[in-house]
């Protein structure tokens, strides 16, 4: 598209009295998601996703405290057997990939609880961020029609 025929299309915009910034699109019908939020329809509650994280949390909290009692009965039987019998040697091998394995799995829950809090303030920035920038379309807008002299 040439210059010219841009100014053509803003005058004739502004002619008909819709001369108002419009990226790639056709107007608003009106509707839209945005329901109480006074911001737009960009959300930053994640029920679901704070449910997964919370659910994560709590499964880290209770196997942090639940399976001490198996390593610690785990291995009292192994150090009980290893004298007297082969089997105690395999038991406490077997103990001490518990406490390998439950580790895992306390480290795989907080990061999954750590990484959606993460993501939910990520997020949220981020909405705070576009909504800054496209509320200053119109202040962009305005600064078109100064240069043109109206």
């Amino acid at each position: 598209m040439a210059w010219d025929e841009w100014e053509q299309l803003k005058a004739n915009a502004q002619q008909r009295g819709d001369a108002k910034m419009q990226l790639n699109q056709l107007a608003d019908p009106g509707g839209g998601g945005g329901g109480e939020n006074t911001q737009g329809d960009l959300t930053v509650d994640f029920p679901d996703l704070a449910a997964i994280g919370d659910a994560a949390y709590r499964l880290r909290t209770r196997m942090d405290r639940e399976s001490d009692h198996a390593r610690i009965s785990s291995m009292n039987a192994a150090g009980g057997l290893k004298a007297e019998f082969a089997i105690g040697k395999a038991l406490d091998h077997v103990a001490v990939r518990w406490v390998d394995q439950v580790q895992s799995l306390l480290d795989a829950c907080a990061h999954i609880s750590n990484h959606l809090d993460y993501t939910k303030g990520a997020h949220k920035g981020d909405e705070e961020h576009i909504y800054g920038v496209i509320s200053s379309i119109s202040t962009l807008d305005k600064g078109f029609d100064e240069k043109r002299g109206n």
